[in-house]
This record gives structure tokens, sequence and C-alpha cells, in this order.
């Protein structure tokens, strides 16, 4: 390999939204900075199901499910 071309390979304490924590190795930071997650799984409706609605800013959401409202199986027609 060649040398000095590689990132930092560091520990890191990673904070969930619901405040539990682990440490982890990562390229992010330098040596025992802590990350502050404003999403994670345990939170973010595409792992956890949630029907969270879209804001419409502007009428683009109500724009595109108009226009591909059609498709998909099961979709509205």
């Amino acid at each position: 390999m060649k040398a000095d071309i590689h990132p930092d390979y560091h520990t890191i304490k990673v904070v969930m939204t619901d405040g539990s924590e682990f440490i982890t190795r990562s390229t992010w930071g330098k040596e025992g900075d802590v990350l502050n997650l404003d999403i994670d799984p345990k939170s973010h409706p595409a792992w956890t199901g949630g029907t969270q609605q879209l804001m419409d800013r502007g009428g683009r959401v109500s724009r595109f499910q108009k226009k591909f409202s059609g498709l998909g199986l099961g979709g509205k027609k």
C-alpha cells in the first residue's frame, strides 16, 4: 500500500436520538469525538414504518402523487 494516502481511522462515540450510546471506529472527526445523530433507525419512518406526512411545499408532493398515482401494484387510480 502507498503510505500517507489513507484517512485516520479511530474510535468515536455515537449518540442516538433516544440517548443511547455506542463506540465505533470511523474516519469522521478525530479520536474521542462525539457524533450526535438527528435521525437514526429508531426514529426514522423508513425503518419504523411510521405514517409521517410529507410537507407539501409549493404543491410538489401533490403534483407527484397526481402524476404517478396509477403506477405500481394496488396503487390508487
